[in-house]
């Protein structure tokens, strides 16, 4: 009796799991009625972007580059020092926050939580300052500094090498 039990079980088990593979989400499928993303850009100390309707969010992830559109699938990734980039309206020019680290949350819902550290709007930087305050970072690390300042040190590298490279872009 168990083993005939067993055995038609086995036999249903391809059609549950194809009915599970259908249910699976792959990449966005056309938006909702507006088309647009709820973005959240929040840091510590102040709230940039709460529950705002935008077409796309570019994100600096830890794993690469991402753009975010209404529908992505849900998922978290860590951010490094980059630029977050803000598309508010098709056919303008985004707005871009420079982000020293933090976390984005894509919900199944068409939202996008971002946590950040630090957000700046990239005009803010100047290249000479940047440069300036990278080889200010280069020579604590090559000096025989406590490991406390070098570890700091690495961390200003990091991220004045990711202005850098969103100044050059």
């Amino acid at each position: 009796m168990f083993a005939s039990r067993l055995t038609s079980s086995l036999r249903a088990l391809p059609r549950q799991a194809s009915a599970v593979r259908m249910a699976r989400r792959g990449y966005a499928e056309a938006a909702g009625a507006d088309g647009k993303l709820q973005l959240s850009l929040v840091l510590p100390h102040q709230s940039l972007y709460s529950s705002a309707g935008v077409i796309q969010v570019n994100l600096p992830a830890a794993t690469g580059d991402m753009g975010v559109l209404a529908n992505h699938v849900a998922s978290v990734e860590a951010l490094r020092a980059g630029v977050v980039e803000v598309i508010e309206e098709n056919g303008q020019a985004g707005k871009k926050w420079f982000v020293s680290s933090g976390f984005a949350t894509v919900h199944g819902n068409n939202t996008l939580t971002i946590n950040a550290v630090e957000a700046y709007p990239l005009e803010q930087f100047s290249a000479e300052n940047i440069r300036s305050g990278l080889a200010d970072a280069n020579r604590v690390l090559s000096s025989s500094a406590p490991e406390s300042e070098k570890a700091e040190a690495r961390i200003e590298v990091e991220v004045f090498e990711g202005l850098q490279a969103a100044l050059n872009k």
